[in-house]
């Protein structure tokens, strides 16, 4: 590599020039000069779009990924043009962790078989979650780290020549200044200040020059900024989208959890109680379990109590709720919470935040009532209710 002294030298000197040159600038006691208010509202605006591009661009990285270590190892890889390792996500993870517990539980035991179905569950939302986080990536973060890699650096280039530019402009009128102040003082060297009048003139008007020029390239740049927001503004449509079908697949998934523990969770807790009950007492006779206790406490709504082992004819008409008749006490307003879709036809379908009648019946499943509204019944899941006083 060549060392070139005098182009050092040259360089410290411009760079001295020009320090001392920022300095005068803000004592004010140099000659600045100054861009039109269009221009100058150009560049705060595309200062701005570049601030809050950055802002928006780190969040949303913090978003699709929480964790700072893995956004490093994402970031050297991308700086050095390798592909990033597949990473399996936490309700993937949580999936493999309940699946393999739920094999050591036993499949077969009501556990194991909450764990496999919860686990399930788990595996499809983490898999939305990649596509949503590969999705966004593509169609968010991308343009947004294009535009500061690409455009934003041409932008920078651009303003660091026009302020090279403009420095030189105003050295130039400060030389034809002085050159003209010195010709007027010394009127018996005229001719030799006229010459150096005339150079500085000349001098000034290359840059004057150079300086428009750069100014029309750097105008029509920042100009550009309309289009990177429209393109932006597009951008932000389809993140938005991809993260509405996320959700929606989220709360879907979550829906059809909600139903399947719903329809097994009495069974389950039924035949645990019950058969110790049976186990613990005389035959005949049915002990309240103690650990009913325990469950989760239900909004009371009178139920007349059922013998083990004695038909009950009421219970055995919940499975056609059409020629059930309500209780003469004991019905109650409920609101409903969200939107329900009646597996069968014993089932009432269910809109969010309506209001409808309901009760309960002798032996029915406790995480279920008999709902009405209007002509229509059927059965309806408690945790899809608000009851009201």
């Amino acid at each position: 590599m060549e060392f070139n002294v005098k182009k050092l030298a040259s360089d410290a000197g411009v760079f001295f020039s020009r320090a001392m040159q920022f300095t005068e600038e803000k004592l004010g006691q140099a000659e600045k000069t100054e861009l039109d208010a269009h221009f100058e509202n150009l560049l705060a605006r595309a200062d701005c779009t570049k601030n809050w591009t950055e802002k928006i661009l780190r969040q949303t990285e913090v978003l699709l990924q929480p964790n700072p270590s893995a956004r490093v190892e994402e970031f050297l890889y991308e700086k050095l043009d390798r592909k990033v390792p597949s990473r399996v996500t936490n309700g993937e993870l949580l999936a493999q962790y309940m699946t393999e517990a739920a094999s050591d539980f036993g499949p077969g035991t009501p556990y194991g078989k909450t764990l496999i179905k919860v686990g399930e569950t788990q595996r499809r939302l983490g898999a939305a979650e990649r596509e949503f986080i590969r999705s966004a990536s593509i169609s968010f973060l991308t343009p947004l780290r294009n535009f500061l890699e690409g455009d934003w650096r041409t932008i920078s280039k651009e303003r660091r020549i026009l302020q090279n530019r403009r420095l030189d402009l105003d050295a130039c009128k400060a030389r034809l200044k002085k050159a003209k102040a010195a010709e007027a003082k010394a009127a018996c060297e005229g001719d030799l200040w006229s010459d150096e009048v005339e150079k500085a003139e000349h001098e000034l008007r290359l840059t004057q020059s150079e300086f428009d020029r750069q100014a029309e390239v750097t105008r029509l740049l920042l100009e550009g900024i309309s289009s990177t927001h429209v393109n932006h503004l597009r951008c932000l449509h389809e993140f938005v989208e991809s993260q509405t079908n996320y959700y929606a697949q989220c709360y879907q998934f979550m829906l059809d959890l909600q139903k399947q523990l719903g329809s097994s969770k009495g069974e389950i807790f039924s035949g645990t109680f019950v058969g110790n009950a049976e186990s613990a007492s005389p035959a005949g006779v049915t002990s309240p379990p103690a650990a009913a206790a325990t469950l989760p406490a239900v909004p009371t709504i009178p139920v007349v109590p059922t013998i083990v082992g004695v038909p009950n004819t009421v219970a055995e008409a919940v499975l056609n709720p059409n020629e059930v008749k309500p209780p003469a006490s004991g019905t109650r307003r409920a609101r409903v919470l969200y939107d329900y879709e009646a597996a069968d036809s014993t089932e009432l379908a269910l809109l969010a935040d309506e209001m409808i009648t309901v009760y309960s019946l002798p032996g029915m499943d406790p995480d279920w009532l008999i709902g009405e509204r209007g002509n229509q019944k059927g059965k309806v899941p408690v945790t899809y209710l608000e009851l009201l006083s």
